[in-house]
């Protein structure tokens, strides 16, 4: 029987209509090997942590880069947690500041990537930390 592979659902919450990053990470994470859906632009919380139960992913990828990371990284959290999701791990990228690391850890986001991160340094990443839950 062969291993499944890592799913990953990359998102992008909020107002933030800048998606090409998304985009680049989801393709690089799928030519990599890993199973990779794209929810689109403006989903809500809810709307994310209900494509992830659907879709049975292991992780959940999330681009912000309006400044509304302190919010959103902790509202897709929360919501994973109302679904009974809540070993997703959740990591992602965008335009935050160092300041905000802690804070985003405490309330359980895996790996902040910053501008600057390479496409290889994610992958790694998610080669490093993130299993199929069923192996988990």
């Amino acid at each position: 029987m062969t291993e499944r592979k890592v799913r990953i659902l990359v998102a992008k919450p909020g107002l933030d209509g800048h998606d090409r990053g998304a985009k680049v990470v989801a393709r690089a994470l799928r030519d990599a090997g890993f199973e990779v859906i794209y929810t689109g632009l403006h989903q809500t919380p809810d709307m994310i942590a209900a494509a992830a139960v659907q879709e049975d992913v292991d992780a959940v990828g999330l681009s912000i880069m309006s400044g509304a990371h302190n919010t959103l990284f902790p509202a897709v959290i929360d919501a994973l947690k109302k679904k009974g999701a809540d070993d997703v791990a959740v990591f992602g990228g965008g335009i935050i500041p160092e300041d905000d690391f802690g804070r985003l850890e405490a309330a359980g986001v895996k790996k902040v990537f910053t501008p600057g991160a390479t496409l290889g340094d994610i992958i790694e990443w998610v080669k490093g930390h993130v299993l199929p839950r069923a192996a988990a």
